[in-house]
């Protein structure tokens, strides 16, 4: 493909986009956060450990009962994930990582509506994402007299 004035235009600009995204409060915050939970080796030994154990959650979810550390585990998940989602690290890092999500959505919302109107943005707010083209995302292929 030849690269045209408007390409390097646009690729110029989607650059400095990304750029004062970095640079956005909400990415420091992620950032620091971020740092805070993995310099604490224990913290991440115990994220690393949950992570283990969700594997092995996910193989007991496939056989269900049946499964002979089906009660050990499922018990186990739900103490282990209780335990980090009281953690004030864990929990700060989880609202930073929300509010940089929000920012993302804000940004592709504002990109998409650019385009179209009928963009639909996937989203994980649903402000921005009832603002699609039917609303609800219902997949019907208009079945819900939406435009799709």
């Amino acid at each position: 493909m030849i690269m045209t004035y408007e390409w390097v235009g646009i690729t110029d600009s989607a650059d400095e986009l990304s750029e004062m995204i970095l640079q956005s409060e909400q990415a420091a915050k992620y950032r620091e956060a971020y740092d805070s939970v993995y310099s604490d080796k224990l913290l991440a030994r115990e994220i690393h450990d949950f992570a283990r154990l969700k594997e092995l959650y996910e193989e007991v979810q496939r056989f269900g009962k049946y499964h002979p550390d089906y009660k050990r585990v499922m018990k186990q998940i739900r103490v282990d994930k209780r335990r980090l989602d009281l953690n004030e690290k864990v929990a700060e890092l989880r609202l930073a990582e929300n509010e940089l999500q929000d920012l993302m959505d804000q940004v592709s919302f504002i990109l998409g509506r650019s385009v179209s109107e009928a963009v639909k943005i996937p989203s994980s707010n649903p402000f921005f994402s009832s603002d699609s083209s039917c609303g609800s995302g219902c997949g019907t292929g208009g079945g819900c007299s939406c435009s799709a």
